[in-house]
């Protein structure tokens, strides 16, 4: 049935005022409208499958429809949606009618607003979802669970760069390959790299940034990452364009990067760090950086402090956390460090995810035929098509944060180096 046709058994207070006061239907169905209503009553159409009962809206016109396939499901939404409705859908025992990103979109407006956010379900989901640490042991097996899923995995969908952050795309017609690209010589103008430069990059992924910073600009780079898949990925591509000369890849913690540097950069590493271990990277950063180096962080963040969202740090990101601005400064304000630039790149992640779902895909069978496993098919198109909606609702952001040492001076007036003719 689609949204807009009139249903048979519809849970509705508009109904129940007119039959005297009281909400029909099963007791799932009265709990699950009280749990929307405290929610702000979302544009949003539930059909429990088991009785036929539609709950609907109260104030406003369904414009999505969902569709939960057992008792058990919905009891598990009653008391954890946040978790719980992720693993349903992975499972197939929730459907979503229609297009998976518009609907997340609805969600995470619903999500955004006062009452929802100040609600009872909401205040509990984040006493029980707490992020993991992320010493050092327990770093390295977070980012073992997400990066080491394989390097065929991630090439289905990432593109030729294999670069897992946000792309810049400088005009609308530039390709994901080529906004890629356009990110790191983005990041390499803001950062002022030459040939006679000594980089040290915390989080290098599978090493397309410090393959970027040798070839093109003939600086050294060495670059630290605890994942063994993509250090191992990141050595080979250097001898392939011999660049091995220019490029450590070291399969090693930030926290243990030694020697003086004129550049430090971290692109998409900051959200594992956490934030009690914010004052040990600043640590890092002012004993890397010489008298007038630069740096810049790249990462995700939020508007407002806050965790991310549950199921994807308990199924996709253990122990990710995205900061807010504020927060971010615990890193640099410690030590003294001059912020130069901020920009927010968020519409420019959102348009990045779009094209990795559009692969992700194009590229079914051959995720299917990995994993032999359709509840992680569709456990990774809900974690891509839910992150573009959080990128466009504006729920999350993606913060470059470029700063230098306090007594630098050497910096330019105006913005104009970015943009050369």
């Amino acid at each position: 049935m689609s949204i807009g046709s009139e249903p048979r058994n519809i849970v509705n207070p508009d109904a129940a005022k007119a039959a005297g006061g009281h909400i029909h239907g099963s007791l799932e169905a009265r709990l699950l409208r009280r749990l929307l209503t405290s929610l702000g009553d979302p544009p949003i159409e539930f059909e429990l499958a088991w009785s036929g009962e539609h709950i609907v809206p109260d104030a406003v016109r369904a414009t999505e429809k969902v569709r939960i396939v057992d008792r058990a499901t919905l009891r598990g939404l009653l008391r954890d949606a946040q978790v719980r409705f992720g693993d349903a859908y992975s499972s197939g025992r929730i459907e979503v009618e229609g297009d998976l990103v518009r609907f997340m979109s609805t969600v995470f407006r619903t999500l955004s607003t006062p009452s929802a956010r100040d609600s009872i379900a909401n205040r509990v989901a984040s006493w029980l979802h707490r992020p993991r640490r992320n010493t050092l042991a327990g770093s390295r097996d977070n980012i073992h669970r997400h990066y080491d899923l394989g390097n065929d995995f991630y090439s289905l969908w990432l593109g030729e760069t294999m670069a897992y952050t946000c792309a810049y795309y400088p005009n609308d017609a530039a390709t994901l390959d080529e906004a890629q690209v356009a990110k790191m010589e983005h990041v390499c103008r803001k950062l002022r790299v030459s040939a006679g430069d000594s980089v040290v990059e915390a989080g290098c992924g599978w090493g397309g940034l410090a393959l970027h910073i040798a070839g093109r600009y003939g600086a050294k780079v060495r670059a630290f990452n605890i994942s063994k898949e993509q250090v191992e990925f990141a050595r080979r591509r250097a001898r392939e364009r011999g660049l091995e000369h220019r490029i450590e890849f070291i399969e090693d913690d930030y926290r243990n990067i030694q020697g003086t540097y004129d550049v430090f950069v971290s692109v998409g590493m900051l959200e594992h760090v956490g934030t009690d271990h914010y004052p040990e990277l600043g640590r890092v950063v002012d004993r890397s950086l010489t008298s007038d180096g630069r740096g810049l962080i790249h990462s995700i963040g939020r508007n407002r402090p806050g965790p991310l969202h549950p199921w994807i740090e308990r199924r996709i990101f253990p122990g990710a956390y995205p900061p807010s601005l504020g927060e971010m400064m615990q890193i640099l304000e410690p030590w003294n460090f001059s912020v130069l630039d901020v920009e927010n790149l968020r519409l420019h992640y959102a348009r990045t995810l779009k094209a990795w779902l559009e692969r992700y895909e194009g590229a079914l069978d051959k995720v299917r035929s990995m994993f032999s496993d359709e509840s992680f098919v569709r456990m990774w198109r809900l974690y891509l098509s839910g992150s573009i909606a959080a990128f466009e609702t504006g729920v999350l952001q993606l913060f470059q944060v470029l700063f230098t040492k306090q007594e630098n001076n050497a910096i330019p007036l105006t913005r104009e180096y970015l943009y050369p003719k």
